[in-house]
């Protein structure tokens, strides 16, 4: 682990930027920093994490382990432990099916913490409890695996059982709130005064973001992680980092080269006068530094409340602009296979679910072949309406 009085320096020789390398590399200290407050018998499943899953997935598994062993030491039914690092293999060992069912099902659903003010209450969704139930069974599959201990109890697990995606349930915006949403940080209409001060200073930067987020569905770090050098205009195409370090190129269209090059030519401040880990960072805010997460998704959320004409607490975040994207895309005609590697969606039954919306599909296509001309479509209709006309009598 790093010291916290040196200052970091990456001798970066990968094709990565550096502010990747930075990111992974500050999510990497914190998987340590987990790990250290982990009992030592799980250093090889740590080993099995490193090479298995992307960083960010495997923070989040040791975070969720960290929070099963904190559970065991605080009921003190499982282990005589006083703190996670304490727990033994043999205790490990002892644990059955049941007492995870439990920790799941009663434990994680709703529990409390004390604070010298406050008790606060947490509560998980089932999405929520499936996450730490894969968390846990990765962990003692692989213990069973590597022979540290007797059984594999995870077949014992209690199903958790989730929502089925509803096609009809997907928030984004049709096209012509997207148009809207465009217009409105072009013109700055349906903004309020005070949003007006700081929209004449970020209008380019706004409309750049959002052109990219309807074009091409990225998520939201995808975009935030975007350099100036990430773009080769002379070749139409820009790089983008995709989750599990995934390198890839995608093509640019007219629009958003003109909206990228619109803001880094006439309001994104010269790299000259930037600090040394911002100079090459594409969206930056007024402070001059790179966009958080927050910053973004606010931007996102004021924009689309002004498209579909609601509150700012209705706004959409990002990744309904991907569901955006992804919905345009397969109604202009696109398959979903198209629109699944442009997504990068790992199974296309995800992306399926965007193909729903495609309204009367069928129609649409049988309606382009009309082989009769409209003169007999109108003398056949008038003969049907005598027919109904005589029945009535």
């Amino acid at each position: 682990m790093l010291s916290d009085n040196k200052i970091l320096k990456i001798n970066n020789k990968s094709d990565k930027p550096d502010n990747i390398v930075f990111r992974d590399n500050d999510i990497m200290e914190k998987c340590i920093k987990v790990e250290s407050k982990l009992p030592k018998f799980m250093k090889d499943y740590f080993i099995y994490l490193k090479g298995s899953v992307a960083v960010s997935t495997r923070y989040a598994y040791l975070e969720d382990i960290h929070f099963f062993c904190n559970y065991l030491v605080e009921m003190q039914e499982l282990t005589s432990a006083q703190n996670t690092s304490e727990i033994t293999l043999e205790e490990f060992n002892n644990i059955k099916s049941r007492d995870v069912n439990l920790f799941l099902g009663d434990y994680c659903s709703r529990y409390y913490k004390h604070t010298e003010k406050n008790t606060l209450i947490y509560e998980n969704n089932n999405r929520a409890l499936a996450r730490k139930k894969s968390s846990i069974s990765t962990l003692f599959k692989f213990l069973y695996r590597n022979e540290q201990i007797d059984n594999n109890i995870t077949d014992g697990f209690n199903p958790i059982k989730l929502p089925k995606p509803q096609p009809d349930a997907i928030k984004r915006l049709e096209i012509d709130e997207v148009a809207r949403m465009l217009d409105s940080v072009e013109n700055g209409e349906g903004l309020t005064e005070k949003e007006k001060v700081y929209w004449k200073k970020t209008k380019l930067r706004d409309k750049a973001i959002l052109a990219l987020f309807v074009t091409y569905g990225l998520r939201l770090n995808e975009l935030r992680e975007l350099n100036i050098s990430s773009f080769n205009f002379s070749r139409g195409e820009f790089k983008i980092y995709r989750k599990r370090g995934k390198e890839v190129l995608m093509p640019i269209n007219h629009t958003c080269e003109t909206v990228v090059k619109d803001y880094i030519y006439n309001e994104r401040p010269e790299s000259e006068s930037l600090p040394e880990d911002t100079k090459d960072a594409l969206f930056l805010s007024l402070q001059k530094k790179r966009l958080t997460p927050k910053a973004i998704r606010q931007l996102v959320k004021k924009y689309t409340s002004i498209s579909m004409d609601t509150s700012r607490s209705n706004g959409y975040s990002p990744h309904k602009l991907r569901a955006t994207a992804a919905t345009s895309l397969i109604q202009t005609g696109f398959s979903i296979y198209d629109v699944q590697n442009l997504l990068d969606h790992d199974n296309v039954t995800t992306t399926q679910l965007y193909a729903a919306h495609k309204k009367n599909v069928k129609r649409d296509i049988v309606n382009n072949f009309e082989w009769v001309n409209d003169d007999k479509y109108e003398d056949i209709k008038e003969i049907e309406s005598e027919i109904s006309d005589n029945l009535d009598l």
